[in-house]
């Protein structure tokens, strides 16, 4: 598929956007319009003295336009009124109709909360998404009730706050769909005592930062990877270092992945939980052993049953459990069975996640459509069961290449969200992000300017490299003092 862009310079959301119709294919923007003998599939998007035009031609179909006049609003009015012009042609053409309409970045709750917050009422937010931007009744209330969740617990932050996050990109093996960076333990095992020694050196260095410019913790998350693969003596030794060197009394909340069941051990749970930790996630993805086996996770359902009553049994009174709709093999009764098998533990929250691979690229138009129907259908009896437990919708984000262009939503019960979600996908306050792979993403307090300072992606990088990653940190200390 290639997008021709003429006259305009809105490429790049055209580009974004035409992509929701052909999943996984690639989409080429070229200047101009197309040739006469161009064969392929093709959107043209023409703007010519306060006309807009756009026109489709889709296999061996005749060439359909439509035409609009300049809105005002400059390029973001050109863009939105291009999208709802190549939104209406290529949904017509394929009979895929993306439920997000003409929103394509990963935060659209971003976008109803400022609405909200400009004094938007429920009948103008319908005229502004669903009318104009073409968002579907079911996504439209998806997005409001979160974002009502979300500004109660956005409100908590303030100027000094910050969260702290812990990167421990070891896993026990990796899974098929995995795109983060992880590295298994038969691969890395000998690299990770030495890890463990220069993260404790990374999170003093960061403290000390984080001392001097009076920030206030509020939340602390351990993400991977999978945390729990260290040895329950490697866990306290890095969880003993953020207590040395952090206020994790000022904190709202402390969380670690224990996402691989066949990771969690009684000695590990004991030493987050004495560790200071207070909320774990423990990920089963889906309790089908077949679709288990399918995705390389080495562990069965009932695995994931045990480290959970487990968890319950040390103490942890708020336990995550994510769900993974689309999996490879999966069904749409495979998928409600792990579904209410989860929900029949009670765990504080629940995150449902749509599945982001390639696997997308070998779909036809007529598989895209099943694969919209069967997926949605998924994350849709997730969000009503999740409802019929008592649990509401506190944060949502989207991904490239996710199927069907849906979405990832936390489910929780009402005062038991995971805050570090919130504030991470909203950009509310700074995180301070430690270990390989890590991304510090700073806020500035008074003039909203994010800025990030990455880490060295791979251990090894980041264990050869580890006084560059330490020089890197004292930007944080810049930001704020400039």
């Amino acid at each position: 598929m290639t997008v021709f862009i003429d006259g305009h310079a809105c490429g790049y959301e055209l580009q974004r956007l035409t992509q929701m119709f052909f999943p996984g294919e690639k989409v080429a923007v070229e200047q101009g319009a197309p040739p006469e003998d161009f064969a392929g599939d093709f959107l043209h998007a023409r703007y010519r003295e306060g006309l807009l035009e756009a026109v489709s031609r889709l296999g061996d179909g005749f060439p359909r336009a439509l035409r609009a006049e300049a809105p005002a609003g400059g390029t973001a009015g050109l863009e939105h009124r291009f999208g709802v012009l190549a939104y209406t042609l290529l949904s017509e053409g394929t009979g895929v109709r993306p439920p997000w309409g003409v929103l394509t970045g990963i935060r659209p709750v971003k976008l109803f909360a400022a609405r909200m917050e400009e004094g938007m009422d429920e009948a103008a937010l319908r005229r502004h998404f669903m009318d104009e931007r073409l968002v579907s009744g079911e996504k439209f209330s998806l997005a409001v009730e979160t974002a009502a969740v979300e500004r109660e617990l956005l409100s908590r932050s303030t100027p000094d706050s910050f969260s702290l996050y812990v990167s421990v990109p070891f896993c026990p093996t990796r899974c098929a769909y995995c795109s983060f960076v992880s590295h298994s333990v038969e691969q890395a095992a000998k690299l990770i005592p030495d890890y463990v020694d220069r993260l404790c050196g990374e999170l003093a260095a960061t403290g000390e930062i984080a001392r001097e410019l009076g920030l206030r913790l509020r939340t602390v998350y351990f993400g991977g990877g999978t945390p729990t693969t260290l040895t329950a003596d490697q866990l306290s030794r890095v969880m003993d270092a953020v207590a040395a060197h952090f206020d994790v009394a000022s904190a709202w909340e402390y969380t670690v992945e224990a996402g691989r069941p066949d990771t969690v051990t009684e000695d590990k749970l004991r030493a987050i939980k004495a560790g200071g930790g207070r909320r774990v996630s423990i990920n089963p993805q889906t309790l089908s052993d077949g679709v288990l086996a399918e995705i390389g996770r080495r562990h069965t359902s009932a695995r994931f049953f045990e480290a959970f009553e487990l968890a319950r049994k040390v103490g942890f009174d708020c336990i995550n459990a994510d769900l993974i709709a689309g999996l490879p093999t999966d069904t749409p009764e495979g998928f409600r069975a792990s579904v209410d098998g989860v929900l029949t533990l009670a765990p504080e929250n629940v995150t449902v996640h749509t599945l982001t691979v390639k696997r997308a690229s070998r779909l036809s138009f007529g598989e895209a459509r099943a694969e919209l129907a069967l997926v949605d259908g998924m994350v849709g009896y997730a969000r009503r069961a999740a409802a019929a437990a008592g649990q509401r919708p506190y944060y949502l984000y989207r991904q490239n290449g996710t199927l069907a262009n849906l979405e990832n939503v936390g489910y929780s019960l009402p005062g038991r969200e995971g805050l570090y979600n919130v504030y991470i996908m909203d950009e509310t306050h700074t995180i301070l992000a430690v270990g390989a792979g890590a991304s510090t993403k700073l806020r500035h307090p008074v003039t909203g300017e994010i800025e990030r300072v990455y880490n060295y992606k791979y251990p090894y990088e980041y264990l050869s490299r580890f006084d560059e990653v330490l020089r890197r940190k004292k930007r944080v200390r810049e930001f704020y003092l400039e």
